[in-house]
């Protein structure tokens, strides 16, 4: 495996303006320490970040996962579905291509569909999982994308909305997986038809299936969240890991992997 596939330089994220910190509401608030903790950390793990500024509101304008899906110097961007998602991924193709001089593809085709946030790549392959957000249309044009990575649809259990809510890249080759029935059911899926073989990390709590790998740390939720998850995070997991508090974050997005888009500069 090409283990760089988790080494990045740099990562996009959105920019909260400062003026519209304070609100009287102590949820939005907590999110946003949330987020400024999240931020420090990935400048920890020596990424350098680019920040977004549009005219999208908090939490909107830091969920960017679903607009792009990047690998290898490209850049694949679905066709946004609502006004928020038009502002925000006109802001992102401005930095791939000026700052970082990435290639973008845009999906055309008017009946795929597909949310990054159901796209897992373990850096060797991609699995799109097929719901109410991604749909096979989708999937082909991920596969058109990336032609060099084997590309696999998955049908995600009935109820399930997003893949990685139950799914993420815990370190090389290691898919952390969550214990509820339904995520059990799509992993026999992933390993029935998966080209490649992987270890599997299992965790109690759902909203502990959602973590980011990066330049070699893995960043989980914190003890307070996920106590019995993460039990299983000190036993298991035998490089580094950080810990960081994220419920209001999750309340709007899939995890840790929603609110970056991580990026190797060639």
């Amino acid at each position: 495996m090409d283990f760089k596939m988790h080494e990045y330089t740099h990562a996009v994220v959105g920019k909260v303006v400062p003026a519209l910190r304070a609100t009287d509401r102590a949820d939005m608030n907590d999110s946003r320490r949330q987020y400024d903790y999240y931020l420090r950390l990935l400048k920890e793990l020596n990424l350098e970040l680019i920040e977004i500024e549009t005219d999208a509101f908090f939490p909107e304008n830091i969920v960017l996962e679903d607009l792009a899906i990047v690998c290898h110097g490209i850049v694949l961007m679905p066709r946004p579905i609502s006004a928020t998602e038009e502002i925000i991924m006109a802001a992102l193709k401005d930095v791939f291509l000026g700052e970082l001089g990435h290639d973008i593809i845009e999906i055309t085709d008017p009946e795929a569909k597909l949310a990054g946030s159901d796209v897992l790549f373990t850096g060797r392959e991609f699995f799109v999982g097929i719901s109410e957000t991604s749909n096979e249309a989708g999937a082909c044009a991920l596969a058109e994308a990336f032609p060099e990575f084997p590309c696999t649809p998955i049908k995600v259990a009935k109820g399930v909305r997003h893949l990685k809510r139950y799914f993420s890249m815990a370190g090389p080759d290691i898919i952390c997986v969550a214990a509820s029935k339904e995520a059990q059911e799509m992993l026999k899926r992933i390993e029935r038809e998966a080209t490649f073989t992987y270890q599997t990390l299992t965790v109690p709590e759902n909203g502990a299936a959602n973590c980011l790998y990066v330049n070699g740390t893995l960043i989980h939720r914190a003890i307070e969240e996920i106590p019995e998850s993460f039990k299983v995070f000190c036993e298991k997991i035998d490089f580094a890991r950080r810990s960081i508090c994220f419920s209001g974050l999750a309340k709007v997005s899939t995890g840790l992997t929603a609110c970056c888009l991580l990026v190797r500069k060639l």
